[in-house]
């Protein structure tokens, strides 16, 4: 730890921004990993339970079931089963479904993508230390005591490359966790497409099957 202060130090001014950058970064990470991971559900065994009752006809004891787990995926098939409970036909059902899926989806999307700008960000952060301590390294080496130079260079380009690193790892960690929880994401966003159009046709079928 001490050797990460004293390379920060010697970073200049752009470690400043970088860090900036770094706590952000870590902010997002841990926010929308338990976002995720709040949201995550077993779709196989929800499908499983729902169509148990759905077959039987027992559209209050569906949404009860959904209610008893009350994440994005649920909350949408209790919207449209409501609507089938209230007799509405096909495309009721479906625009039940999709207004809560307006409500729902931008909440498991929300944010993961600035980690990706983030890690642009630090990246460019750090190159811009670069530049400036390299700038900095050799207008300082101008005009003084040949003894001198070798020091002044080394203190310039040692704060260029700190900036770099700092930089760099604060970029490849954003770019990674944005991998990551966008992986995650899309599996969620998955299985709710699954989840929503499995309900659809169970109901559209157990109907038909009634009115047979």
């Amino acid at each position: 730890m001490g050797a990460i202060v004293e390379a920060f130090k010697e970073g200049g001014w752009g470690m400043y921004p970088i860090l900036l950058i770094c706590i952000i970064t870590f902010y997002l990470i841990v926010d929308r990993s338990m976002y995720l991971a709040k949201s995550k559900i077993d779709i196989e065994q929800l499908m499983s339970m729902i169509k148990s009752q759905i077959v039987a006809g027992n559209l209050p004891g569906a949404i009860s079931t959904c209610d008893a787990q009350p994440v994005g995926a649920t909350k949408i098939i209790a919207a449209g089963l409501r609507k089938a409970a209230q007799g509405g036909a096909e495309h009721d059902i479906q625009q039940a479904m999709d207004e809560e899926a307006l409500r729902e989806l931008p909440k498991i999307e929300k944010r993961t993508g600035y980690l990706a700008m983030l890690g642009n960000l630090a990246t460019l952060a750090g190159l811009l230390g670069t530049i400036t301590g390299l700038i900095k390294s050799f207008a300082s080496v101008a005009g003084v005591d040949p003894s001198m130079k070798a020091t002044m260079l080394s203190k310039g380009i040692s704060e260029a490359m700190n900036c770099t690193a700092f930089g760099l790892g604060t970029g490849i960690l954003g770019l990674a966790a944005f991998a990551v929880l966008n992986g995650k994401t899309q599996h969620i966003l998955d299985g709710i497409n699954q989840a929503t159009v499995e309900s659809l046709n169970l109901v559209v079928t157990g109907r038909g099957g009634a009115g047979r």
